[in-house]
């Protein structure tokens, strides 16, 4: 078994438990080594879906579900996450493979799935020692990031079986009034900023592009590095919300939590990457690279930067109103709805 980085899993949060017995038994024999007793500990990383190390020894495997508590239609949604790991792993090498899907919400209260284990390094607040060490670590970490998202949208997505993934025509609009549906039903308190940009990208909506496999999360925290170079992208996660359509949604979301060196304190808060962004490739580098190697006109980036920071203050509140609710007693998220306020200002500024 290949050594994991230091405190990478912690031990089950208590009120993120399962019925461990339950899973082992209904995996046995259905995944390699699974017939082997059953160590399961928790990836602490996450803020939305909950993830599981499943270690039999010699095999080890990851399991992904919702988070607790009632979750928005259509998100956090395991079967789609399958059906894209089942089959993308063929031509697409960070893609983790998928093994098999469980939708029997009896065994642990939701959904789930079994998925490959990958190892290396997650790059979040803290730059890893040994990238640091490097002159060019920073550069090359955000350029392999870069040229994984331009890969990934060129994609035959037909011949990989996922031609019925979603309808790419007026992804755009049905993102923009989806996001401002799940507003509505998260938020703790009223925000005007909110309104204006909603208003605002409705009123700005770009022609269809041509369409692409777009992973719809796709940051420096969904993705995971080698351990000795990080400009080997080895994994990206967090296929859930993954469609067809826009691709440049997913190069407006990588902008909208990526940080340049002069960025004030306020832009930094909500970015889950290293604060003082020291060697990373600016935001302008970054739109600059992807166009040069997806062949893709980006010209009309500046929705897709608002767009995304929208997106990301709807998130923060959906994660922010289930504390509120009592339904994770998780901490981290106390602080949540000051981070709503500061987002949707800065989208609101950005749009203006």
């Amino acid at each position: 078994m290949i050594p994991e980085p230091e405190h990478e899993t912690i031990a089950v949060r208590p009120d993120e438990q399962f019925d461990e017995a339950a899973v082992a038994a209904y995996l046995a024999g259905r995944l390699p080594g699974s017939d082997q007793p059953l160590l399961v500990r928790q990836f602490g990383g996450g803020a939305a879906n909950l993830t599981y190390e499943l270690d039999y020894g010699e095999h080890v495997y990851v399991l992904r579900r919702p988070p607790l508590g009632p979750i928005a239609p259509r998100s956090h949604d395991m079967a789609r996450e399958h059906a894209v790991l089942s089959r993308i792993y063929e031509a697409y090498e960070p893609a983790p493979r998928s093994f098999l899907l469980c939708e029997d919400e009896a065994l642990i209260g939701a959904p789930f799935f079994v998925m490959e284990r990958r190892y290396g390094l997650v790059v979040r607040r803290r730059m890893p020692a040994g990238y640091a060490a490097l002159p060019d670590g920073a550069r090359r970490l955000g350029e392999a990031l870069v040229d994984g998202l331009a890969q990934l949208h060129g994609l035959d997505y037909q011949a990989l079986g996922l031609g019925e993934l979603g309808r790419p025509a007026g992804f755009i609009e049905r993102q923009v009034e989806g996001w401002f549906g799940r507003w509505e039903k998260a938020k703790a308190e009223e925000l005007p900023a909110m309104d204006r940009v909603h208003r605002w990208l409705a009123d700005n909506l770009p022609p269809d592009s041509t369409p692409a496999l777009v992973h719809n999360d796709y940051t420096l925290d969904n993705s995971m590095f080698a351990a000795d170079d990080p400009g080997h992208l080895v994994a990206v996660f967090v296929w859930d919300m993954a469609p067809l359509g826009d691709p440049l949604s997913d190069l407006g979301t990588l902008l909208t939590y990526w940080i340049d060196e002069d960025d004030p304190a306020d832009v930094r808060a909500f970015s889950p990457m290293p604060r003082d962004a020291a060697g990373f490739p600016s935001r302008a580098e970054i739109v600059e690279r992807y166009a040069l190697v997806s062949g893709r006109d980006v010209s009309g980036i500046g929705f897709y930067h608002v767009l995304g920071l929208y997106r990301v203050a709807v998130i923060l509140a959906q994660i922010h109103i289930r504390w509120l609710r009592g339904q994770t007693r998780d901490e981290r998220f106390a602080g949540l709805g000051d981070l709503v306020k500061l987002v949707a200002a800065s989208a609101a500024e950005l749009a203006r």
